[in-house]
């Protein structure tokens, strides 16, 4: 029996570097670690390199997410996020990291798990002119009209 899952490959750039990696078996996201040390001002931003490039097929993306522990305690988040990998990138994934605190700056340290990574699959599409959308319940309503 073959194995069903994606296969991503990951090449590691720089001594110290990890391979993502998931949290709890079943994560939906791997964590992605820094291969960079520095401190961000309060509300200060920089890029923040992983070591990690991927070879993803033509089938899949990649999307870098925040933390949501590094947000809830510390204010950190990326500025792009979702940032997109397209699938044709083999680059280093850098983060471009954001800490919202307004008072207190915020160390990065090396090794540390810095942002997730959810793989995508991609369907294929195919966008094509039309004259009239088809009908739907919600129409044109948008920016807050569910009322929540």
């Amino acid at each position: 029996m073959s194995d069903p899952r994606l296969s991503v490959g990951v090449k590691l750039l720089r001594e110290g570097a990890r391979l993502p990696a998931r949290a709890y078996e079943g994560d939906a996201a791997f964590d992605l670690f820094s291969a960079d040390e520095l401190e961000l001002p309060p509300l200060g931003r920089a890029l923040v390199g992983t070591g990690v490039a991927l070879d993803l097929p033509p089938s899949a993306a990649a999307l870098t997410l925040p933390r949501s522990g590094l947000a809830a305690r510390h204010g950190i988040s990326l500025v792009n996020a979702p940032g997109l990998i397209d699938p044709g990138y083999r680059g280093e994934l850098r983060l471009v990291v954001l800490n919202t605190d307004p008072a207190q700056p915020f160390t990065v340290r090396r090794g540390e798990r810095i942002a997730q990574l959810l793989i995508v699959a991609l369907a294929p599409v195919a966008l094509h002119e039309v004259a009239e959308l088809s009908p739907a319940d919600r129409g044109e309503r948008g920016f807050g009209s569910s009322g929540f």
